[in-house]
């Protein structure tokens, strides 16, 4: 395994999936001396080093559980460790995080250097009860089932079996039949497990309200803003960016939606016909085959920046990509980072769809996040919130634009950049429609599934497109179980749309400078998270502010692009 460890604490070879071989190594570090500021200096590189170990043992049967669902083997070994390491492992950390917070010589440390890393700890050891350990690992495990019944959902397609993944190229084909086959079969089939995928949800909401009430607040969503360590935004200013895109982009959308059902001549839209070309050509396909995706992509970054190119390049030809879509995959797409040997993961569903290409290049943006702060010693430091992680892919997807001629000729790659920038109408909304989902759910623990029914499809109303459910209302009903991040990682999406308003800044900037543009993206990745949220902004030029007149200027930005594109 290569390292680039100042440590040499933690054996090159370390079985780290086993709690056994990493038990006696965390016991070293409680029983050691800390004589002076640069003793827990040490002590503080060692344990990170050992974390890493600890990380990368995880993310390496995440991935291995996620590419091969239908694998009792892979899963059995996930859940081992999920069950019987991580459970230690977060009792062991808050042992070690006191330590550290609280040994007489933390005062003596360099405080700039330290500051983010010591306020994210002080965060931990005032939020962890030993009773909510096996409540998070269950948890855990709901997530994972629901991954796999996710992972399992097949359907037969005129002879044919395929994934859901692979069922969304036909939402773009010209003939509305088609689409309408595509949709209702895609949409039956994920019916099929609605009530099976509300139980699971159920029981997530049961366990994350004990976490939460057991570590002393009156609700979910106050205990997760302490425990992702948002100490630079409130629930007001989720609030505000709610506001900004109903006020902002929900008509824009809407219009866009009219604009739609006119070209296509039908009345009313429908949910199948907001895919499709509204010239009624082709669906563009950017490639046939992942490789061609990966080569063209390479290009695509050389042409972009050729730091970026060569970042790209170190994952081809490895144990660094899975891209393709098959039975017993699990849905999505993700970027893993394995901490010790710091070598980056992509994981995606690619059908041939521009959608896929736009994974692929959001997926590299994480990756190049990775590479470029993977010397800091630190693992704290070498991954930064998420608010700042999604800029650095989000806005490959936009910079990406003047090089989609590696894909497609120029009418085609004006058409998908011209698709990409009217999804950020879209984008906002269903981000705010998540994300509000989510306050409420949990500020409401109490609620039943009718309950919980009618609000989702009130914010439908608010947030949602200019579209007909008319006599499909079951399915509108339960539509947010296709958002993962509501089951496995709760209150991860407003990242996204707080990131959208970075990278659109971003973008900006590359249209006038682009040199400029990449070397603000380079520094700023550089550092990782080793400083506050707004500092990371602010290293990437860029402000930290994501409220309704912030949304309106760049979204006028987004109108004027737009107007510039032919249809």
């Amino acid at each position: 395994m290569t390292t680039l460890t100042t440590s040499d604490f933690v054996p090159t070879d370390l079985d780290a999936s086993d709690w056994a071989n990493l038990q006696p190594l965390y016991q070293a570090l409680l029983d050691r001396e800390l004589k002076c500021s640069g003793c827990l200096e040490t002590l503080i590189l060692d344990r990170s080093e050992l974390d890493a170990a600890a990380s990368e043992a995880y993310a390496t049967l995440y991935i291995n559980m996620t590419c091969h669902t239908d694998d009792e083997r892979k899963k059995k070994a996930y859940l081992a460790f999920v069950e019987n390491v991580q459970p230690q492992l977060k009792k062991i950390g808050f042992e070690l995080d006191k330590k550290i917070v609280s040994s007489p010589h933390v005062g003596d440390l360099e405080q700039k250097r330290y500051e983010v890393m010591l306020r994210d700890l002080t965060a931990e050891v005032e939020l962890f009860r030993d009773e909510n350990v096996p409540l998070q690992t269950e948890d855990t495990k709901l997530g994972q089932q629901y991954s796999e019944r996710c992972g399992a959902m097949m359907v037969t397609f005129r002879g044919e079996e395929k994934t859901l993944p692979q069922m969304a190229k036909h939402l773009e084909e010209t003939d509305r039949k088609t689409r309408a086959e595509a949709w209702r079969l895609v949409t039956e089939r994920r019916f099929q497990d609605h009530e099976r995928l509300s139980h699971i949800f159920d029981q997530m909401i049961e366990f994350r309200h004990k976490i939460a009430r057991n570590a002393g607040f009156e609700n979910y969503r106050d205990y997760t803003f302490k425990a992702k360590h948002r100490f630079d935004y409130t629930p007001a200013d989720c609030e505000a960016f709610h506001r900004g895109a109903a006020e902002v982009c929900v008509p824009v959308f809407r219009q866009l939606n009219s604009q739609r059902a006119e070209a296509l001549g039908v009345d009313p839209l429908r949910p199948w016909d907001l895919a499709v070309d509204i010239k009624g050509r082709d669906p563009l396909r950017p490639f046939d085959e992942a490789e061609q995706m990966v080569a063209g992509t390479s290009r695509l970054f050389h042409r972009m920046g050729s730091a970026l190119g060569d970042m790209f390049d170190t994952l081809r030809g490895g144990d660094c990509l899975d891209l393709d879509s098959r039975k017993g995959k699990a849905p999505g797409g993700y970027q893993e980072m394995r901490d010790r040997s710091r070598k980056p993961f992509i994981f995606m569903n690619a059908a041939g769809m521009q959608g896929d290409l736009e994974t692929m290049i959001h997926e590299a943006g994480h990756a190049f996040h990775s590479i470029l702060c993977k010397q800091e010693p630190l693992l704290h430091y070498r991954h930064a919130p998420i608010e700042f992680a999604e800029v650095a892919s989000m806005s490959m997807e936009l910079l990406a634009h003047p090089f989609l001629d590696e894909f497609y000729d120029e009418a085609q790659a004006a058409r998908a950049k011209r698709t990409h920038l009217e999804e950020m109408a879209r984008l906002l909304p269903w981000i705010a429609t998540i994300d509000a989902f989510q306050h409420w759910i949990y500020t409401n623990p109490a609620h039943s599934r009718d309950d919980r029914t009618a609000y989702w499809l009130e914010l439908n109303d608010r947030f949602g497109a200019a579209v007909s459910w008319e006599g499909l209302e079951q399915f509108r009903a339960v539509s947010w179980q296709r958002q993962l991040h509501l089951f496995e990682v709760p209150f991860y999406y407003i990242e996204y749309g707080i990131a959208q308003l970075g990278a659109l800044q971003l973008w900006l900037q590359y249209k006038q400078d682009p040199t400029k543009a990449i070397d603000n993206y380079t520094r700023a990745m550089s550092l990782g998270g080793s400083r506050p949220l707004p500092e990371l902004f602010a290293a990437a030029d860029l402000t930290f502010d994501f409220g309704p007149e912030t949304m309106k200027r760049l979204m006028d930005e987004v109108q004027a692009e737009l107007d510039t594109l032919p249809l």
